[in-house]
């Protein structure tokens, strides 16, 4: 058994395996073919739904997983054979040359610069050149260049200027040969090639780009800096985005899931870059069926004025001036209209290489060449101890993947769980310098990010101010702070000009500030004698005019600087981690969860308040592709309550929960009494619940029934003859904006069962968008072929559902095809209704501390790279407490919320933030303020001996404290400060800002 695991491909999944891997003491190989790590993500200029900066958000990972002591990353690498079973593989690799010696490249760029040659940038997707020796992305780990021998001349010019000697024309391919326990197959996908679709022109027509050109057109480091413009030079304002090419046709009949709310990203971009552009998007039906997606569509509409059309392009033709007529059918009429630019999104098919991957590795494909899977068990692949995750098993988003990736590091490691911490290697901090005395020396540095900072604020003139203020004895700019070559210029600046305080202007420290920290560390200075200086959000995203934008960002500069004068070193707390964990929840997510703990070697508490476990899973029974869940369901009670590691709790309910991450202590009300537990984590998998729908006459009609009663009938084989099936009942509207996404595929399944049980029923399903993503298209085909009719209708005009003179029930829709009025009187009714949250999330919010989103579901702490995170450590969210989940996805957030959770567990002890409330006892009069303020109860007035004798005193659970200074703001002594916030530190920065103001 070998406590080691190989990774392979270092896009956003592989990235998340690794570090979840290392962090829960493993030793991992990370393989990716290309010279750098990244993947696609690398490519994006933003993310949906919020927006945030592409790079911003991947860039602190890469440098994460650069820095990491238990990651050795192999790039520029080829997989050649693999060998052995689970717990004892043996892996061959084949090291390409990248002709510079990484060991001396510094990543200075000169040698690009010099190089003659012009090659086509694979990056920027042919829209611009690079050099023969190039780096692929200015943030790149490892940031190495390599040559591409394919372009290179040999002119010698780039090993001439290399002021390291690095370049190496004579490197050779070499092999090696590596022991791992498990192997994570994270390889992602390819984007079709749009030129299959000749009726569209790409490739012929100029002005025809694809959806990823069209990213790096909108992006600050792609071709034109982020201006978009046509091939002529003219900015477009009239563009057409069509939907689903490459995908859902005879290419690839499946879905690819990301694509329509990709598109809406790309619109609303693209109306902040040109605000008087007018921007289309034609699609056969809007799948924006992720958490966020359907309000994120809602608002393109109705902010940006994006229009949307039901309708598939038939044809493109170009025009003499650039522009394309579109053709397309729409309400059963033709229509055709001119546009200045066309965006084909296209969809995602497998890797080139993924046969090889299959050979070499012994998995099964599907039909479509993506790894096959199974619906009970999405993460194994046909071979135990290889696992998978992201696009390489189906086509999907990046929380989507990045969750797979840390629930296919929990199934690499339980295999090995024994071999935790026998390979890896404890991280070495140079000694802290003593900064205890010096005066303060102050180092700036302010960033570019790209265009995101520099297109507003003029960088340059900001850095030339910090260089006048008190004690700042260096200052400079960087294009991409948070990149690899910029922290160690960092580091090189702190000991060349003997650095004591740091202040880095850039964009937010939520994603960026731990990066920096960890710089100082490398440095030798304390971590918290740095200063995060927001001129991103707070200047460049929020004004246009760049003269005042630029005077705010210095003014922010100058207050940043008067803090770093006061800051002083802290010390970062240490706790205790009880390797135990509660799971609150016994359905599908919560059993799942708690056997893999179990698994991991960790004693769980598993708590459901209802009489027996099973949640959701007790009323499903049968998938869409044919699975039993009922006997998974027995399976998994079986499993559960037999192991000896788990302890159940029935007829429980959470009493209370005091504690931080590491340190819980939790009261269970029980029918014997109360239980207290002690435990390190806590993974909430509370569930959902069907919506109970006030309209349509549910309730007042027996005929008129939801899809999971339909679907209790149909298990006793009860089959209805005629059935009328209405989508998106309770949600998608102004009281439930989201989509509740297994709908259509719950709407489809039952359909199908209908007409494989009575092969002659009618079966119509009105609905607004068909959201059968991924390789679920295939059962909407199938039902269209069997005679199941779907028709759409407007959310403006809904159907109707009244009692007819027999008192049956009859339903009034408008068929947009026949462009009449339909009255029909089916044997049912069966409603498709909104997954809505628990009741109890709220109580369980409030205990734990923890925030739920505007539609009620708890609210992960981010949305791309922190999906089963909540923002308080040590707490987790599984399954459709989370949102509206398929049971694949389901089981794939259980396992992820424990691979989250092994990075705490796997240590003896956590480290804890420094910046927590203390208390200044000769301020301190014991009025109790504080205590009432605090969220967290970290505040308790205790009794102390002091000279005097014994004296009431507020005192501080540094364990706890979030170091949010609601008490500091309420004392009305100053008795209480932050460390890292004192007042001193405060008022400096104000009498700062307002000097700088006059």
């Amino acid at each position: 058994m070998t406590g080691a695991v190989l990774v392979i491909g270092g896009g956003i999944a592989g990235i998340q395996a690794a570090l979840d891997l290392a962090e829960s003491g493993f030793k991992v190989y990370l393989l990716e073919k290309n010279p750098v790590i990244g993947g696609r993500m690398s490519q994006l200029d933003k993310t949906f739904p919020t927006n945030d900066c592409s790079m911003c958000i991947l860039s602190p990972k890469l440098n994460e997983v650069d820095r990491h002591e238990n990651i050795e990353l192999i790039t520029n690498a080829d997989l050649l054979s693999v060998e052995g079973e689970a717990g004892n593989f043996k892996v061959r690799i084949k090291r390409n040359p990248l002709y510079v010696d990484p060991d001396k490249c510094t990543g200075c760029g000169l040698c690009s610069e010099v190089c003659p040659v012009d090659a086509i940038d694979e990056y920027n997707e042919r829209l611009s050149y690079r050099s023969a020796i190039y780096l692929r992305y200015p943030q790149a780990v490892p940031k190495v260049y390599v040559i591409d021998k394919d372009k290179c001349i040999g002119c010698g010019i780039c090993s001439s200027v290399c002021p390291a000697n690095a370049v190496d024309y004579n490197q050779k391919p070499k092999e090696i040969e590596i022991e791992v326990g498990s192997i994570i197959l994270t390889p992602g996908g390819k984007l079709a090639d749009a030129s299959k679709r000749k009726e569209y022109g790409f490739g012929l027509y100029p002005n025809v780009v694809t959806s990823i050109q069209f990213e790096r057109l909108l992006s600050a480091t792609g071709p034109f800096e982020g201006h978009v413009i046509r091939s002529d030079g003219k900015v477009p304002k009239k563009i057409a985005i069509i939907q689903c090419v490459c995908s859902r046709d005879k290419t690839n009949p499946y879905c690819s899931s990301v694509c329509c709310t990709y598109a809406t990203k790309h619109a609303i971009i693209a109306k902040e870059h040109i605000p008087d552009a007018e921007i289309h998007i034609f699609a056969m039906d809007v799948r924006t069926f992720g958490k966020g997606f359907e309000e994120y569509a809602r608002r393109a509409k109705e902010e940006y004025g994006v229009i949307f059309h039901r309708a598939r392009v038939s044809v493109i033709l170009p025009k003499k001036n650039g522009n394309l007529i579109l053709k397309y059918e729409k309400d059963g009429r033709t229509h055709e209209d001119e546009f200045d630019l066309v965006v084909l999104s296209v969809g995602f098919e497998p890797l080139e290489d993924m046969k090889r991957y299959a050979e070499i590795l012994g998995i099964d494909l599907n039909d479509y060449g993506f790894v096959k899977t199974d619906t009970f068990n999405p993460i194994a692949t046909s071979r135990p101890g290889v696992f998978v995750a992201g696009v390489a098993c189906e086509p999907k988003d990046i929380p989507e993947s990045v969750a797979q990736a840390s629930s296919a590091a929990a199934r690499a490691s339980s295999i090995i769980a024994s071999e935790r911490g026998k390979l890896v290697t404890k991280k070495e901090y140079p000694p802290e310098r003593d900064v205890t005395g010096e005066p303060p020396r102050i180092g700036v540095f302010v960033c570019h990010c790209g265009i995101n900072i520099a297109s507003v604020v003029n960088v340059e003139k900001v850095v030339e101010f910090a260089k006048t203020l008190d004690d700042v004895v260096y200052a400079d700019h960087l294009l991409f702070a948070c990149s690899a070559d910029s922290q160690e210029k960092i580091k090189q600046a702190i000991r060349d000009y003997s650095l004591n305080r740091i202040v880095v202007a850039a964009c937010t420290p939520r994603t960026h500030e731990q990066l920096f920290r960890n710089t100082l560390r490398e440095a030798g200075l304390n971590p918290y004698l740095f200063e995060f200086v927001n001129i991103r959000e707070q200047c460049s995203w929020v004004h246009e005019d760049k003269e005042k934008a630029t005077e705010k960002a210095m003014e922010l500069v100058a207050a940043g600087v008067a803090k770093a004068r006061l800051l002083e070193p802290l010390s970062y707390i240490e706790v205790d981690v009880i390797k135990r964990t509660l799971v609150i929840g016994g359905g599908l997510a919560g059993m799942t969860a708690a056997l893999e703990f179990a698994n991991q070697g960790i004693e769980t508490y598993l708590v459901e308040k209802e009489c027996e476990l099973g949640g959701n899973l007790k009323h499903i029974f049968y998938t869409i592709d044919g699975k039993d869940p009922q006997k998974l369901l027995r399976e998994l009670v079986e499993k559960v309550e037999s192991n000896p590691l788990i302890k159940v709790f029935k007829n429980a309910r959470i009493q209370s929960v005091e504690g931080f991450v590491g340190n819980f202590t939790t009261k269970i009300l029980t029918e014997s009494g109360i239980e207290e537990i002690k435990h390190g984590v806590i993974v909430v998998a509370t569930g959902a619940k069907e919506y109970k729908p006030k309209e349509y006459l549910y309730g007042q009609h027996p005929r008129v029934i939801t899809q999971v009663e339909l679907e209790a009938m149909l298990a006793n084989d009860n089959v209805p003859n005629d059935v009328i099936m209405i989508q998106c009942v309770g949600s998608r509207n102004e009281e439930r904006p989201y989509c509740s996404r297994i709908c259509c595929q719950a709407a489809i399944k039952n359909a199908l069962k209908i007409k494989e049980k009575n092969p002659d029923a009618n079966v119509i399903i009105l609905y607004r968008d068909i959201r059968t993503y991924g390789f679920l298209e295939k059962y909407y085909e199938e039902a269209a072929r069997k005679g199941v009719v779907f028709v759409h209708y407007d959310e403006n005009n809904p159907p109707k559902v009244f009692k007819g003179e027999n008192g049956n029930p009859v339903v009034e829709f408008y068929d947009e095809i026949l462009k009449d009025t339909v009255i029909a009187e089916p044997e049912f009714v069966v409603l498709s209704v909104a997954t809505i949250p628990n009741e109890d999330n709220e109580e369980i919010s409030k205990m734990l501390k923890v925030p739920l989103d505007a539609n009620g579901f708890f609210l992960e702490a981010h949305p791309k790279l922190r999906p089963v995170d909540f923002a308080s450590e040590g707490i987790y969210l599984a399954g459709i407490t989370h949102s509206p989940r398929l049971i694949p996805e389901t089981i794939s957030l259980a396992c992820a919320a424990v691979s989250r959770a092994m990075t705490v567990l796997s240590k003896e002890k956590i480290i804890m933030e420094a910046t927590k409330a203390e208390v200044v006892r000769e301020r301190c009069d014991a009025c109790g303020m504080c205590a009432k303020a605090c969220p967290v109860s970290a505040i308790e007035i205790v009794e102390i001996e002091t000279r005097a004798g014994k004296e009431r005193k507020a005192s501080v659970n540094k364990a706890i404290c979030l170091g949010c200074g609601v008490c500091s703001a309420v004392c009305p002594k100053a008795a209480i400060v932050v460390k890292g916030f004192t007042f001193n530190q405060i008022r400096e920065m104000l009498d700062e800002l307002a000097e700088v103001v006059e």
